[in-house]
């Protein structure tokens, strides 16, 4: 079960951690819309996609707020230093909610990465997909929540 579409975003709450700068819902809704990315170091998948992420995240950055969320999938994935690194080599510098105790995650009831959320300017969820694939669509979601025409 996720959030279901025209939810509320959840309150940023619970980050054991942020890097890149900290943010409050207040600090993204009611400006332009955002895309919440969960991932994880230890999700290959969610490394491949991070390219595609950040492009997104530079071409769109005067349109869109984009957050990356790290949901922590083992024990392993909890060594802050581990995720900075990982951070730093994928590229990540939009601001990371580092989610070790699950709080963001539970509140987004995911359990996926990598998972993409995308929230109008009001915070109202529009789009959800989650797994490797599927950048065209996220590319089409968010240009409709833009209101950019293809």
């Amino acid at each position: 079960m996720v959030l279901k579409l025209r939810s509320q975003m959840p309150e940023l709450d619970g980050a054991t951690s942020w890097f890149n700068g900290e943010l409050k819902k207040e600090d993204l809704v009611g400006d332009k819309p955002t895309l919440i990315h969960f991932w994880s170091i230890s999700c290959g998948l969610c490394k491949e996609a991070m390219p595609n992420v950040n492009e997104f995240r530079d071409q769109y950055k005067d349109q869109l707020n984009v957050v990356a969320v790290h949901m922590p999938r083992s024990e392993k994935d909890l060594d802050l230093d581990e995720i900075k690194k990982v951070a730093d080599e994928h590229e990540i510098t939009q601001p990371i909610f580092v989610d070790s105790d699950h709080k963001l995650t539970d509140a987004f009831e995911n359990e996926y990465v990598p998972a993409y959320y995308v929230f109008d300017a009001e915070g109202q969820l529009r789009h959800f997909q989650a797994g490797g694939g599927g950048m065209k669509m996220l590319t089409k979601r968010v240009n409709r929540v833009l209101g950019i025409k293809e």
